[in-house]
């Protein structure tokens, strides 16, 4: 079973459109390259995150990386053909796209290339409307020392 009825989400929520989205693309998305290239996702700090692609053999050129729509897509397309002539061939050649659905307020801050790897770096900055506020409690008094001073007057008067 690869469909599921997001109806009653629709019915009884607002603003979940991305999230029943995201579920639809995870059952529908293909598996066949699943694992090519592989890559690592790893928690740097607080907000900072980097993934790295096992992209050995391909060049600075032959790699793309793009943002649109909160997906991070990065391909690898290999231009030059290979003419050796393998007895064995355990080093994948071939062109790749691999996505990555990213979180509101994720941006990619940059990227490299070193002994194989593309790393991306990525960091999540919420806005200060979103960031959490504590609010100051203020305490009034003044109605109180307000009544007390008019008993005082009060005794005054008739004294």
């Amino acid at each position: 079973m690869n469909t599921v009825d997001l109806s009653p989400l629709y019915r009884s929520s607002i603003g979940f459109d991305r999230f029943a989205s995201l579920i639809n693309h995870a059952l529908a998305s293909e598996h066949s390259n699943a694992a090519y290239p592989p890559y690592n996702i790893e928690s740097k700090a607080d907000n900072q995150y980097a993934i790295s692609l096992a992209v050995a053999g391909f060049s600075q050129e032959e790699l793309d990386i793009q943002v649109e729509k909160g997906v991070l897509t990065i391909r690898g397309n290999k231009t030059s053909k290979d003419t050796a002539n393998y007895l064995y061939q355990g080093i994948a050649n071939r062109s790749f796209e691999r996505k990555f659905n990213l979180a509101d307020y994720v941006e990619v801050r940059e990227a490299e290339l070193s002994n194989g790897l593309l790393t991306i770096h990525l960091v999540k900055e919420l806005p200060e409307a979103m960031k959490p506020q504590t609010i100051a409690i203020n305490q009034s008094t003044s109605a109180i020392e307000h009544k007390a001073e008019q008993l005082d007057s009060n005794d005054d008067k008739a004294a």
